[in-house]
């Protein structure tokens, strides 16, 4: 790689009055902001949104909550346009684990029967498939996929784990830890062929792949539209086609249950669903401001060029690569590898994670996989090339530091 290619940054998006991106968040201005993954960041427009929509419930709870269903309905109308999917397949979760816990509450008893889920699956979600195999009698088999793996190895080693007493199959679409694609179309189709159910943990996928479930073979998958949506927190979808789906209830009991899907889910008590309502506004606000595609690609070149510059950093303070061959990549997320004696697992990279923020006045998010930290870039619309070079300039020798003091006590143990 030519030094030019490391050092040219891509042009900051401006918003239409000529004030910088981030302009449009309440973002805190202390703190360089470089995990937008984790837990997203909501635009002013859809705060104000939202701010409305409870002063409204507020207002009149007893005209509001009748009227709720129908406004969620409507709500899911327009999500599913972004989605590129049939509205009438679109149930309304507060978050991806959500929809996860609602199909695993909803598959019939299987004794001794045994879910397929992966290596990089998301914790929260992989711990749900446990408990239910264990409600089964039955066992949850993990494939391996390496961290370099690519489209066939990585369906390979899923396919390798289907046996006659799969009863499913749970894989995500990008990955949380390792912020890569499993090829989820073709392991769908298999496991169609077979007879056994799917659910895709589609996680980060709204919003970072502008049609995340084209061509793709599943009964349910489910998605976050709080993260790079931008949505308020606690929205996400449920998506279900065949059969299976008329299985599917809310977490929660009330006067929709005997509804049909997705019907049932627009009514579940006393719930404050303003973040459902208000996310529509978010995902219009980006699209007025540049429109996806361009929102995509600058997200994309940002964390490219942020992983570019910081890798560089580590390896003159470390003299170790930092490049993590990433066998499937996706846009907007890059791994940069840390050096040894920091995030060898998650307790650790959560760690790492909190001191950064505290210590050194950046929020980021440290991961781990097979023993190996990373640092997971995840950029969005409102960063800007300086975020990632202060962090190359100012925490990487820092870091580097870190590392050699956690080494050097490990040794004296």
């Amino acid at each position: 790689m030519s030094e030019t290619e490391v050092t040219i940054a891509p042009r900051p998006l401006l918003l239409a009055d000529g004030r910088p991106a981030d302009r449009a968040w309440s973002l805190d201005p202390v703190l360089k902001h470089l995990n937008h993954g984790s837990f997203g960041a909501v635009p002013l427009v859809a705060q104000e949104r939202q701010e409305l929509l409870r002063r409204e419930m507020e207002r009149s709870p007893v005209v509001w909550f009748p009227a709720l269903p129908q406004r969620l309905a409507a709500t899911r109308v327009e999500i599913a346009d972004f989605l590129r999917v049939d509205a009438g397949d679109l149930a309304l979760v507060p978050n991806a684990s959500a929809g996860a816990s609602v199909v695993f509450a909803a598959l019939t008893l299987r004794p001794g029967g045994e879910i397929v889920v992966t290596d990089h699956g998301y914790g929260a979600v992989t711990m749900g498939a446990e408990r239910l195999a264990r409600r089964w009698g039955g066992r949850v088999r993990t494939a391996r996929v390496p961290l370099d793996a690519d489209e066939d190895r990585a369906y390979e080693a899923v396919v390798a784990e289907l046996g006659d007493a799969t009863e499913l199959v749970v894989v995500d679409q990008i990955t949380s830890a390792t912020a890569r694609r499993l090829p989820v179309e073709r392991i769908g189709a298999e496991a169609r062929r077979r007879g056994i159910p799917v659910l895709v943990d589609g996680a980060h996928a709204p919003g970072l792949l502008e049609a995340p479930l084209a061509g793709a073979t599943y009964d349910f998958w489910t998605g976050n539209l709080h993260k790079w949506g931008c949505a308020p927190r606690g929205t996400a979808a449920l998506i279900a086609r065949g059969p299976l789906r008329e299985r599917l209830h809310p977490l929660i009991d009330s006067w929709a249950a005997a509804d049909p899907f997705p019907d049932r889910f627009d009514q579940q008590g006393t719930v404050d669903a303003t973040a459902h309502l208000a996310a529509p506004a978010s995902l219009d606000f980006v699209e007025r401001a540049w429109g996806w595609p361009a929102a995509r690609r600058y997200m994309d070149d940002l964390a490219d060029y942020g992983a570019r510059v910081i890798g560089a950093a580590f390896a003159e303070a470390t003299g170790v690569d930092p490049s993590a061959d990433v066998g499937m990549p996706v846009p907007g997320m890059r791994l940069v590898r840390l050096p040894d004696g920091l995030a060898a697992d998650r307790i650790e990279a959560d760690a790492l994670r909190d001191r950064v923020a505290r210590e050194l006045g950046v929020e980021a998010a440290f991961t781990s996989f097979d023993g190996i930290g990373y640092l997971r870039l995840s950029a969005h619309v409102y960063n800007i090339a300086a975020d990632y070079e202060y962090f190359a300039e100012d925490c990487v020798p820092v870091l580097g530091a870190w590392a050699r003091e956690n080494i050097g006590k490990r040794s004296a143990q």
